[in-house]
């Protein structure tokens, strides 16, 4: 069974929705992902630099159905992954990823939950939303807690973790994983989102 379901959308902004990797939202896809320029883009599924050509999309809608895939063999360490794009009346304004377990890099750099906010909507409540689904697919998949993961100079992004009731376990050196500090945070699915809305 694939769970590829798509997640209600509770919120009261029109537009919203949260959808999985689709050609039909190529163009905004490409302009959000050049947002970003080399940099890397946390919960897309892709390794920067991204060259946000077709072939690229195509890849990717290939990789998240079946890395979504829970009767898929995947290689190595890999782990099973939702991949969504938050979006705004057709336009992708955020990507999510939604690891249903941790490898030792995850426990380390990643964790559960991954999300990146394109740079033209920041500070519009959109980290929040793909968090707060997030933590609903987290809820669905039957996970108890999950660890979220931000740089430590990441004010924004760690407000909207403890908002959503992150617990700080540590703040480490992962400059071997390209962060200097990173912020580990544990979120109990039992009682986290709530104050979410």
């Amino acid at each position: 069974m694939s769970n590829q379901r798509p997640l209600p959308v509770a919120h009261p902004m029109d537009g919203i929705g949260i959808v999985r990797p689709t050609e039909k939202l190529f163009d905004s896809w490409a302009a959000a992902v050049a947002e970003f320029g080399s940099a890397h883009i946390n919960g897309a599924g892709l390794h920067a630099p991204v060259t946000p050509n077709r072939a690229t999309l195509n890849d990717l809608i290939k990789k998240a159905a079946l890395l979504a895939d829970v009767t898929a063999e995947l290689p190595g360490d890999t782990v099973h992954n939702d991949l969504f794009w938050l979006t705004l009346d057709g336009e992708v304004v955020a990507f999510l990823s939604v690891r249903h377990g941790l490898n030792d890099w995850l426990r380390e750099a990643g964790g559960h939950i991954g999300y990146s906010v394109r740079h033209s909507r920041r500070r519009q409540g959109f980290a929040t939303l793909a968090l707060r689904h997030g933590l609903e697919r987290a809820r669905e998949l039957g996970l108890d807690q999950v660890m979220v993961m931000c740089d430590d100079d990441n004010v924004g992004s760690y407000r909207t973790i403890e908002h959503a009731g992150g617990v700080l376990q540590d703040v480490s050196d992962q400059s071997m994983h390209g962060h200097p500090a990173l912020r580990r945070y544990r979120i109990d699915l039992s009682v986290g989102s709530a104050s979410l809305g």
